[in-house]
C-alpha cells in the first residue's frame, strides 16, 4: 500500500467518524423555561388531577418523537442531532409536583411569609429563624422542610431521567434555583451565592 492510498484510507476513517460525532450540549434555555413554568405552576398551590398527566401523550414533543418513530427510514439511519425539547411530564414529576402545591398552599408558604424557612442557594428549603417558633412548631417545621427538600431532590432527579440525561440533575437543580429565587414572593427569604439570607 503506498503512501497516498494509506492518506486516503486514514481521511476515509477520520471523515466517517466526523459525520457520526454527536453534540449533545445541556439545552439551558429550554430548562429554564421548563423550569420557570413548573416553579410558578407549584407556588400557585393549585394540585392537578392524576389524569391530567394522561393527556400529555398529545403534546407536540410527544407526537415528534412518535412520528419519529414510525418513519421506515429512521428504522435504518439513526438519529445524530440532540434533542433539545424538555419535557416535565411523567407520572412521578406530576406526583411531586402535586405533593409539593399541597404543601405550599397548606403551611410552607405561611412559614415563608413569616421568614422562618427560605430558599436556599442549592435549590432546597432551610429553616432561617427557629427561634420564632415554638418547640412543638419547631419540630412540624422541621417535618415540613424535610419533606419537600426530599421530594426537591427527587425532582431534580425525575427531570433529569425524564429526559434521559442523568449526568444533567445537578444542572436542571441549579436552573430551578434561579427560579424559586426569581418567583420568591416579596418579604420571602432566598439565599444568595454567598449563602446570605436576603429578603426580596
Amino acid at each position: 500500500m503506498n503512501k497516498w492510498s494509506k492518506s486516503m484510507l486514514m481521511f476515509s476513517f477520520v471523515w466517517v467518524a466526523a459525520c457520526v460525532t454527536i453534540n449533545v450540549y445541556f439545552p439551558a434555555a429550554e430548562v429554564e423555561s421548563a423550569a420557570k413554568e413548573f416553579v410558578e405552576d407549584v407556588l400557585k398551590g393549585e394540585t392537578e388531577s392524576p389524569n391530567d398527566d394522561q393527556s400529555q401523550w398529545m403534546n407536540p414533543a410527544t407526537m415528534r418523537n412518535v412520528a419519529h418513530h414510525m418513519n421506515p427510514i429512521n428504522w435504518f439511519i439513526s438519529s445524530a442531532h440532540a434533542q433539545a425539547d424538555i419535557t416535565l411530564s411523567s407520572p412521578a414529576i406530576t406526583a411531586l409536583k402535586n405533593k409539593m402545591k399541597t404543601r405550599i398552599s397548606e403551611s410552607l408558604r405561611g412559614y415563608l411569609a413569616s421568614n422562618v424557612v427560605g430558599f436556599t442557594n442549592d435549590g432546597f428549603v432551610e429553616i432561617v429563624d427557629a427561634g420564632a417558633l415554638g418547640l412543638k412548631d419547631r419540630q412540624l417545621v422541621k417535618k415540613i422542610v424535610a419533606d419537600e427538600n426530599r421530594d426537591r431532590a427527587a425532582l431534580y432527579r425525575e427531570v433529569a431521567i425524564a429526559n434521559n440525561h442523568p449526568e444533567w440533575e445537578d444542572q436542571i437543580r441549579q436552573a430551578f434555583v434561579k427560579q424559586w429565587n426569581e418567583q420568591a414572593e416579596a418579604g420571602w427569604f432566598y439565599q444568595n451565592a454567598d449563602g446570605q439570607w436576603i429578603k426580596k
